[in-house]
């Protein structure tokens, strides 16, 4: 089994949250504990959001408690009734992820019975800790540029499988290929993408994302090669283009990675659409269909190509140079 950063930063914070707070004297210092685990996120912008937002609503949680309860009562009621205005309140400032930190204080301030300025003066000391604790643990992200590379690749292997079926297909009808990369790119594709949101939220400071760039490119890639599939299906036969497009798809297998030859394979494409006007007009409906369906694919991958040619290719080597000396990627 194993063990994530966020299950780390608990164990590590939660004892380290209560210490300091049993060592400044605060009354109930167990509760920084159970605040610095509702404050450990995934990310640095999270965390940020998330200790503004708990301690936003841990100070209104305060205020709400003192007029409620010392105006109405100390009574079970009386918390549900101002829990049925508190949380609209916090819904309207927009910080409802501090509901359940701010949940914590006010059962405390119940409990006690009565609400003292030095109460609360420690609600607030117990706050700072809860929540500064889990912020400061949160400052350090690991890297996901690793993993974001073994997605690349993975991705880049699926699509080299995928072209080079589609020209075997072409070529003679080949079926026995499973599809199983397909299912493969589209759940690498889905994960990748949340890796790159989860890196951006941790380099706040930086607007754009090489990998983000990258990954989108793919995606689109990916939709023209699901449309691709079903034109090579209907192929029933071959002509004389077959084999030159069959070729053409396993010389464009063979050059998937994250550098970009898209213009030298446009350029090869301009010629095979040169080929195809100089053939003779078909003489079947069957070939007229098997024609039809090889120009559309053309079609199809030139869209592929135009993608590609279109993507910075720099942006990742430069990405990931920038990670390795520690500068910033200014684009």
């Amino acid at each position: 089994m194993k063990i994530g950063s966020r299950t780390v930063k608990t164990a590590i914070g939660t004892p380290i949250a209560i210490t300091i707070a049993q060592f400044v004297g605060v009354t109930n210092f167990v509760s920084a504990g159970i605040l610095t685990i509702l404050c450990i996120q995934p990310s640095r912008k999270r965390s940020v959001l998330s200790a503004w937002h708990r301690f936003l609503a841990c100070t209104l949680a305060i205020i709400f408690s003192f007029v409620f309860f010392e105006t109405i009562g100390y009574n079970p009621i009386v918390v549900g009734l101002m829990l049925a205005f508190f949380i609209p309140a916090t819904v309207l400032l927009k910080i409802t992820p501090g509901i359940a930190t701010s949940s914590v204080i006010i059962l405390q301030l119940y409990g006690a019975g009565h609400i003292s300025f030095r109460f609360i003066l420690e609600e607030f000391l117990l706050i700072l800790v809860g929540v500064g604790t889990g912020l400061l643990l949160n400052l350090y992200m690991p890297s996901l540029d690793n993993k974001l590379k073994k997605q690349q690749m993975k991705l880049e292997q699926n699509f080299q499988v995928i072209l080079k079926e589609i020209a075997l297909y072409i070529r003679d009808n080949n079926i026995l290929w499973d599809g199983k990369e397909i299912t493969e790119t589209e759940k690498i594709l889905h994960e990748a993408n949340d890796l790159v949101d989860r890196d951006r939220e941790n380099h706040m400071l930086r607007n754009k994302h090489s990998y983000h760039d990258y990954f989108q490119m793919r995606t689109k890639q990916f939709e023209l090669l699901q449309r691709m599939l079903p034109l090579v299906s209907r192929l029933s036969n071959t002509d004389s283009l077959s084999e030159k497009i069959a070729s053409f798809f396993e010389g464009l297998s063979d050059a998937v990675h994250p550098g970009n030859t898209a213009v030298l394979f446009l350029d090869e494409l301009d010629e095979l659409y040169k080929t195809f006007k100089q053939e003779p007009l078909p003489t079947s409906t069957e070939e007229f269909e098997t024609r039809a369906n090889l120009f559309r694919l053309l079609h199809e991958i030139e869209d592929y190509l135009i993608l590609k040619k279109k993507f910075k290719t720099s942006d990742v080597s430069t990405d990931r140079k920038h990670k390795k000396t520690g500068t910033k990627q200014s684009s």
